[in-house]
């Protein structure tokens, strides 16, 4: 028992000699939180601490544990005697409740998950009577069924095609219309974010050459399709957590855009021409009050 307390008492001066050097403390501050995307199982140097304390995190799976490296006192306690951490729960850094944010409500995946290209037709006796066309004829099919159960697991949600169809009409003009007039602020409720960053890009580019454009449609549209429409999953553990993403066809009758001044960029302000345009919307299935955006546009 002598040896014991002598053990104990000896562990406690250590540590209340290295308390001394780097600060004391009162408590073993932890706090875990959903972090980010990190490594299986390592160490994480963070830095939202002072100057003169370093923080680590933990990370084991998709928990990050975030601790204080400042020691804490141990106190002796009860008639036996053991020694007893004070523990408290901190709150993560600003930095780590966003990350953690992210990873829990994902926006968008940042993708268009196998985007549309045309297929090169095949004669028929070669679809049907060669390796090659029937490796074709699976793919195609593969292709088809693929779409198929994505527009069937967005009926489940109450999509309708005619529906739909005006809305994308109306985000393509939409779009189009903040595009040449430059508004970025509005532009950006409309477009995810990687689409975003690639349009503000765009607009910077032409604004350096033209301040503003001016663009008109003509209204209906001339053609509208669906070509693909592909479901992606971000949680395998819950089939319902997916983005719908579907691939548009739009043909539309437009005015090429000229500037503020009436000088013609593009082609003649005073006839229509007409647009062949594949763009990719957008949407979550699993947010409450989620809307079509657009991802994305397919270069023809």
């Amino acid at each position: 028992m002598n040896s014991r307390l002598l053990q104990i008492l000896y562990r406690t001066a250590q540590n209340r000699a290295f308390t001394s050097r780097v600060g004391s403390s009162a408590n073993y501050s932890c706090g875990i939180t959903n972090g980010g995307l990190v490594n299986q199982l390592g160490i994480q140097k963070t830095s939202f601490l002072s100057n003169s304390h370093t923080a680590f995190s933990l990370v084991r799976g998709h928990k990050m544990i975030i601790c204080s490296a400042v020691a804490a006192d141990l106190s002796i306690f009860s008639h036996s005697i053991g020694i007893r951490l004070a523990t408290t729960q901190a709150k993560a850094p600003p930095q780590a409740r966003q990350m953690g944010a992210l990873k829990v409500s994902m926006l968008s995946p940042g993708i268009i998950y196998e985007p549309y290209s045309p297929r090169q037709p095949i004669p028929f006796w070669q679809r049907w009577f060669t390796r090659s066309g029937w490796r074709r004829t699976k793919d195609d099919i593969i292709l088809e069924l693929k779409s198929a159960y994505a527009i069937a697991k967005l009926r489940k949600k109450g999509y309708s095609k005619k529906q739909f169809y005006e809305e994308a009409v109306n985000l393509y003009k939409e779009i189009n219309t903040l595009i040449a007039n430059g508004d970025k602020t509005s532009l950006r409720k409309a477009v995810t974010e990687k689409m975003y960053s690639a349009l503000k890009n765009e607009i910077k580019l032409r604004e350096s050459k033209w301040n503003k454009v001016y663009w008109e449609m003509i209204l209906p549209v001339v053609k509208i399709r669906t070509l693909r429409a592909r479901l992606i999953g971000v949680d395998r553990s819950d089939l319902e957590k997916v983005f719908v993403q579907l691939t548009l066809e739009i043909l539309a009758k437009q005015f090429e855009a000229y500037n503020a001044e009436g000088a013609v960029v593009a082609g003649d302000k005073s006839k229509e021409v007409l647009v062949r345009d594949i763009w990719v919307f957008e949407k979550s299935l699993f947010h409450e009050g989620a809307f079509w955006r657009l991802c994305g546009r397919i270069p023809i």
